[in-house]
């Protein structure tokens, strides 16, 4: 049951961050990208790693996302951006979608390692440090890097749709 609310909320989490890139009008992207956030802490949460969950509420949803729509609220709502609703990277952000959801295809499609359980350190409790670092880089190392990576190619994105010129 706890698979179909992680599918459920990563799909919610994935159609906000497309909606955060196609959409032009800066309101509604920083909307979205609040919603990707509680999405992203939900899944957190399902995951059943609540302090994650509780910080990505508490300082991307709560102290970021504030600062940033307060920012948009300081913008000229005059632009050309409320004439046309979709900005002209909107077709090329849903082929990296499809390639992305693709490659995430692939991923699930593969079978996953089991992780042996390694004894714990003193004193760490069940779950050792050492542990999860073997097991970390072992294992979940690409995960990891292509999470950097879409992040850095999400900041790029950002950056082009904030530096593009609002005349068309």
């Amino acid at each position: 049951m706890i698979d179909v609310f992680i599918g459920a909320f990563g799909a919610a989490a994935y159609v906000f961050a497309l909606l955060v890139v196609v959409s032009r009008q800066p309101m509604r992207a920083a909307l979205a990208l609040v919603a990707h956030m509680a999405s992203l802490a939900a899944v957190f949460a399902c995951l059943g790693i609540h302090v994650v969950a509780l910080f990505q509420v508490l300082i991307y949803v709560g102290a970021v996302m504030v600062f940033m729509i307060y920012t948009v609220m300081l913008l000229d709502d005059r632009d050309d951006s409320y004439v046309h609703p979709f900005s002209r990277w909107s077709l090329p952000a849903l082929a990296g979608a499809l390639l992305v959801m693709v490659a995430l295809a692939a991923l699930i499609g593969t079978p996953q390692p089991v992780v042996p359980a390694a004894p714990a350190a003193a004193g760490s409790g069940p779950f050792g440090f050492a542990a999860f670092s073997i097991a970390f880089m072992a294992h979940y190392w690409f995960h990891f890097e292509l999470a950097t990576a879409l992040l850095a190619i999400a900041l790029v994105a950002a950056w082009t749709v904030i530096s593009e010129p609002t005349g068309g």
